[in-house]
Parts: structure tokens; sequence; C-alpha cells
């Protein structure tokens, strides 16, 4: 008798899968977006002159 190795995922397995990495990517896009609205903040309370020192300007502020 030969022995196989068994390949297959169990029955709903796949599914299972998909759905964590679709929550997962959720999650990550949530603190990308939670990243640079804190970015954003933080770069519009400096003056334009302070700006200007980093390089940015204030439509490159909002654009972040």
């Amino acid at each position: 008798m030969a022995i196989t190795a068994n390949t297959h995922a169990p029955l709903g397995a796949v599914s299972i899968l998909r759905v964590v990495d679709q929550i997962l990517a959720a999650k990550k896009a949530v603190v990308r977006w939670n990243e640079k609205r804190m970015t954003r903040d933080q770069l519009s309370r400096l003056t334009n002159e302070q700006l200007e020192d980093i390089g940015l300007t204030r439509y490159e502020v909002h654009n972040i």
C-alpha cells in the first residue's frame, strides 16, 4: 500500500484564511491611515518658516 501526503486543505480552511487575510489587510490600512493623519496633524502645527526649513509647503502637508 502506497502512502501519499495529504496536500489538500480541510474543508473551509481556504475561506477562513481569505477572511483572516482581509481582516489583517483592513487593520493594516487603518493603522497606515492613522499614521498619516497624525503626521498631517503634527506638520500642520508648524509655521510656514518651519515647514520651509524641512523642505515642505502647506500644500504638501495636506497631501501627505
